[in-house]
């Protein structure tokens, strides 16, 4: 099988890379920069890497789309200097929606027979309450411009699969953490690995998360199965952690011990609203609950791995970068 995977150079496009040479697959890789980042696969039999395609601008896709089975779709804009504003939309509109349909238009007229597009959770919303999770088939209510940009791609898709020519299939995502994860995962284990006491005991609350090894075996059975075929799936490792929880097992997996102090979460409320970072304890404290029963009964399957040896991956790569010079 041929796949063409965009966002090759980012942190999930390069492990479902890896992932798909290693089931034995052909892979041609897109992505911004003119080569695959330095100690990526781009020397591996089977892989065929084309830079320069940039989501900002429209793109002429076919020469990419040559000879293709299936497109795995995990190029977006996350982030924006105006995120949490109106003003941001039109951006995140351009990458994630309009530059999506666009490829998605080439890719049914190329003969692609399946288009997997990596979405996000934040299509169902924000947060849910703790013991009713999203599910797959539940009203999306997405509310910032990341999630309403995703919101329309997967409209678009499920539109265009409707009318025949070519099969979608949608993954949404929560957090995902990995060898290579940045951002807030990172430095909580940079916290974490330091021994820095963290005022999030008294958190209660239930959080999905999934392991990039979980995500990719997800979307590798995703490539072909029938059961695939135009549906709507939730990714998740299948056991959900507290916040205090997940900080346990992090410092575990990194050989250390979580200094939590109790703190109420009407004080932590306070600290944050005065410096401006409600949206960050929002993730910390609410409960954000994802059901993947759907996955085992259309696909047959459960994550391969524990969220333990998820974080067991995650905290080895993280401490072999601290320690490199």
């Amino acid at each position: 099988m041929k796949i063409l995977v965009t966002g090759a150079n980012g942190f999930v496009g390069r492990a479902l890379v890896a992932h798909f040479l290693d089931l034995g697959h052909t892979v041609r890789a897109t992505g911004r920069a003119a080569q695959v980042k330095q100690g990526g696969p781009e020397s591996r039999p089977g892989l065929e890497y084309l830079g320069g395609y940039d989501f900002d601008v429209d793109a002429n896709w076919m020469p990419a789309l040559a000879g293709v089975d299936v497109i795995v779709h995990a190029a977006a804009r996350v982030h924006h200097p105006d995120a949490g504003h109106a003003s941001a939309l039109p951006a995140f509109r351009q990458v994630n929606t309009r530059a999506t349909l666009d490829l998605a238009s080439q890719a049914r007229q190329a003969g692609v027979r399946r288009f997997i597009f990596i979405s996000s959770v934040k299509v169902l919303g924000e947060s849910t309450a703790t013991g009713a999770p999203f599910r797959a088939d539940d009203p999306p209510r997405p509310i910032d411009g990341y999630g309403i940009s995703k919101h329309e791609a997967e409209q678009g898709l499920l539109g265009m699969a409707q009318s025949g020519g070519m099969e979608v299939t949608i993954i949404r995502p929560p957090l995902v953490y990995g060898p290579g994860v940045r951002a807030n995962f990172r430095s909580m284990m940079k916290w974490l690995g330091m021994g820095i006491p963290l005022p999030l005991g008294s958190i209660s609350n239930r959080r999905s998360l999934v392991g990039l090894g979980n995500l990719v075996d997800l979307i590798g059975v995703c490539l072909d199965h029938p059961g695939a075929r135009n549906q709507v799936f939730m990714a998740a490792d299948g056991a959900d952690l507290s916040t205090p929880e997940l900080l346990r097992h992090t410092a575990q997996a990194l050989g250390r011990r979580a200094h939590l102090l109790p703190v109420p979460v009407s004080w932590l409320r306070l600290g944050a609203s005065l410096l401006g970072k409600q949206d960050m304890l929002q993730r910390l404290c609410e409960s954000l609950q994802v059901d993947i029963e759907k996955n085992r009964q259309l696909l047959g399957w459960t994550p391969p791995n524990t969220v333990d040896q998820e974080l067991a991956r995650t905290a080895a790569a993280f401490l072999r970068e601290a320690s490199q010079p």
